[in-house]
């Protein structure tokens, strides 16, 4: 698998425990991380970062997930950076919504460990290094 050094995260996620751990088990992995609480400023931080690769809530404040996957697809300079959906949400009419919208995986909090996460996380960090 690539290294990771030097690659850059975008985590838009308004659960400030789950963020605080994946921020660190990320950063310790090598990953520069930059956490958002909500849509909103993940379109902008998208748009003003060089960003590897985003880890989507769905459920935000503001803007939620699938409103940024809108956006995101509609804008050019933006639309080829992958994204792996981390949700509550485990409707398939959700899923299916997420990745016909541009999202690359989809996983569902409360069916994958902090471990199973980071690993999917590095594993598509590493496929943009291809």
């Amino acid at each position: 698998m690539t290294e990771p050094q030097g690659k850059k995260i975008l985590l838009a996620e308004d659960d400030r425990f789950l963020a605080k751990t994946l921020v660190n088990e990320l950063t310790r992995d090598g990953l520069e991380v930059i956490h958002v609480h909500n849509g909103e400023q993940a379109l902008g931080a998208i748009k003003s970062s060089k960003i590897d690769l985003v880890v989507l809530d769905l459920m935000m404040p503001q803007k939620n997930g699938f409103e940024f996957l809108i956006e995101k697809k509609l804008d050019k300079t933006i639309t080829d950076i992958p994204v792996i959906v981390l949700s509550n949400l485990d409707q398939d009419t959700d899923r299916e919504k997420a990745l016909s919208l541009g999202a690359k995986a989809y996983l569902v909090k409360a069916h994958n460990s902090l471990q199973e996460i980071v690993s999917q996380v590095l594993e598509h960090v590493a496929a943009t290094s291809k």
